[in-house]
């Protein structure tokens, strides 16, 4: 679809949240609605994002949707999933679900449009080494993109390191897991 192609070039959503106690800045689903709709109007496009609950293991997941269709008909989606945690301080039922909901909207938003996390390199320094944790950083991305298009991966992974959620994952389970699904030819 072209008019993604064109969307994905010229979308651009910086990190204008910041989370004072985690002492990082981050994008919010709403960022990334507000900067693509003018987006998807210039290309006549249409976006659509539903969630889906799910229980998996005595879990609730929501799993959400993010779809684009053209002026044609023609419609490209990507899911994303987050669980749900039993309880938070100081959010009731509703709250936890929303926060679950806006969480799993803003991942399948990030694969949808190609969003991605790290900062983008200034044009005029010449290219460094990566650190590791740049590698950690664009393996956990590149893992975070594949399995919102794929739950069978997302649930193997998971029941594997018996985690709830893929941001649990330590960095040695990041690069282990990116490492033998390189090895087997499905990282590309």
């Amino acid at each position: 679809m072209k008019e993604l192609i064109k969307i994905q070039s010229a979308l651009n959503v910086p990190k204008n949240q910041r989370n004072d106690f985690g002492k990082y800045n981050y994008r919010s689903c709403e960022d990334i609605l507000e900067a693509v709709k003018p987006l998807l109007t210039d290309n006549n496009c249409t976006l659509f994002i539903s969630d889906e609950l799910s229980a998996i293991n005595g879990k609730v997941y929501i799993t959400a949707k993010a779809t684009i269709v053209n002026s044609e008909g023609k419609e490209i989606s990507v899911t994303a999933h987050a669980r749900e945690e039993d309880t938070k301080k100081g959010m009731d039922s509703a709250q936890i679900t929303g926060s679950t909901s806006s969480y799993a909207r803003k991942y399948a938003l990030n694969g949808l449009f190609c969003i991605d996390d790290a900062k983008d390199p200034d044009g005029d320094k010449p290219e460094k080494q990566k650190s590791k944790e740049e590698v950690l950083s664009d393996q956990r991305k590149k893992l975070l993109e594949l399995t919102a298009k794929d739950n069978k991966l997302l649930m193997n992974i998971l029941s594997r390191y018996s985690m709830p959620s893929m941001e649990d994952l330590t960095d040695k389970m990041i690069e282990e897991t990116y490492n033998a699904m390189d090895q087997k030819g499905l990282i590309k």
